[in-house]
């Protein structure tokens, strides 16, 4: 069949789930990463007809985005900071704004060797393998409470040559870390409070891990204080810990990392001007 009959067959059967462009966006990522196809490759072969066997390939991604599945997950991976990672239902695909935070900790940190490293809710690994990556002779410490998710975190880790701790825990029953004297503690913890899951795409409701996103509307900020608490006896001097928060709750943040006994808190806007991020430090 003549690719470009399978785009407008994409953009037919896909209208009223995504924008004309989002639709683009999906069909050339698929092509490109199935067959090195990309937008350009199109436009410069009009006329370019596929195998049956590639066809049905297509048509089956097309049948899964209808079902509002992730192209990340469709395709197996996705990239964050410039490494390719697994993803899998069992784990949030990683996003742009988790990439602003590494970048920071990497700004701050980055001309430093040799620091210890806790990243808590690690999910597919993507911040600690980043970390480790960029951090020259980072040690680095991984928590999360899915066995699943943990897996596919190690698996990701192997990929890069990534010497990572990885240790199976609920934080909220912890009575202390892992470590003692870090000096980066990084978390992206669930923050979403229900009431907002009408903000949040189908494809991320019925196919991310809702134990990943979700809190109690009456205690949204349940992961961040008891970290905050753990972290205020085990950081390092000089040490500082790193949150991606709830846009919405930057002042409630800010109160609580102070009642945690913390002297310095730093709130920092994502790419789109959201609160997004939160560094704390005494």
């Amino acid at each position: 069949m003549i690719l470009k009959e399978i785009k407008n067959i994409f953009q037919a059967e896909l209208k009223g789930i995504y924008a004309p462009e989002e639709t683009d966006v999906l069909f050339f990522r698929l092509t490109e990463a199935y067959f090195g196809i990309n937008r350009i490759g199109l436009a410069l072969q009009p006329e370019l007809v596929l195998r049956k066997e590639e066809d049905d390939r297509l048509f089956a991604a097309l049948h899964e985005l209808k079902q509002h599945r992730p192209v990340q997950q469709i395709l197996g991976s996705t990239l964050f900071y410039g490494l390719e990672l697994k993803v899998n239902e069992h784990v949030l695909i990683p996003r742009p704004e988790t990439e602003e935070l590494v970048d920071w900790i990497c700004s701050d940190y980055g001309h430093k060797s040799g620091l210890s490293v806790l990243d808590i809710g690690t999910g597919s690994g993507c911040i600690a393998i980043a970390l480790a990556r960029n951090l020259p002779g980072a040690r680095v410490t991984a928590v999360d409470l899915s066995e699943a998710a943990l897996e596919t975190a190690r698996e990701n880790a192997g990929m890069h040559g990534a010497d990572i701790r990885f240790i199976r825990e609920d934080i909220l029953k912890a009575h202390k870390l892992p470590e003692e004297n870090i000096d980066i503690i990084v978390s992206n913890p669930p923050y979403v409070r229900n009431m907002e899951a009408r903000e949040i795409k189908k494809n991320v409701l019925k196919h991310e891990p809702h134990k990943a996103l979700f809190v109690p509307d009456d205690t949204p900020l349940v992961f961040y204080e008891k970290i905050a608490r753990l972290a205020s006896g085990h950081l390092a001097k000089g040490g500082s810990l790193y949150f991606e928060i709830n846009q919405y709750l930057g002042k409630e943040m800010i109160k609580m990392i102070g009642d945690t006994g913390f002297k310095n808190s730093i709130l920092k806007k994502d790419a789109s001007g959201n609160d997004r991020m939160l560094k704390a430090f005494c």
